[in-house]
């Protein structure tokens, strides 16, 4: 959020810097106006543009293997262009790379749900999913697997078998 702040008053100064080099060029016959609009312009630009393109350079961070499942899509009284171009603001991810089954167990995957929301910090979910079952647990420390690799004390949450998690998860596995 700092380094944001601080590159956005620096675009602020480099537009300005800009205008000031245009002036000087034009031999001052720019209007003295002109300079913090460009300076104001240019931050709220890019504030836009960091705030719309945040989905797409947050996916692209992310390594093969972790797939976008979902988002969330923001709307508010106080940005009313969103309610034309929603903003999104949270990611739902799969890391598909963590995917680990058992032989005797072939419709249970543990895996891990990757959650990213904007100006927020991120966690990362060991989870359990039941393909078959479609169904879903949390691996938390109440949670363990019997000699057979059975999860015991699981809290089972059900999900549709269109659930994107559970299907990229399952990969085919359903």
């Amino acid at each position: 959020m700092l380094l944001e702040l601080v590159a956005t008053i620096a675009m602020g100064f480099a537009a300005a810097g800009i205008v000031l080099l245009l002036n000087k060029l034009m031999r001052g016959r720019l209007p003295r106006w002109i300079m913090p609009a460009a300076a104001g312009l240019s931050m709220i630009g890019y504030v836009v543009w960091s705030e719309y393109s945040w989905l797409s350079r947050m996916s692209a961070s992310f390594p093969q293997g972790v797939e976008v499942v979902a988002v969330n899509a923001e709307q508010s009284f106080y940005r009313p262009w969103t309610y034309i171009w929603p903003l999104t603001n949270r990611l739902v991810a799969v890391d598909t790379r963590m995917n680990r089954r058992n032989e005797a167990l072939p419709d249970l995957v543990m895996t891990r749900i990757v959650l990213r929301g904007r100006w927020q910090p991120g966690a990362d979910i060991p989870v359990i999913y039941d393909c078959a079952g479609h169904r879903r647990a949390e691996m938390t420390s109440d949670v363990a697997l019997a000699a057979d690799g059975t999860p015991v004390g699981a809290d089972w949450a059900t999900v549709g078998p269109d659930d994107p998690a559970l299907r990229t998860a399952c990969g085919g596995g359903m």
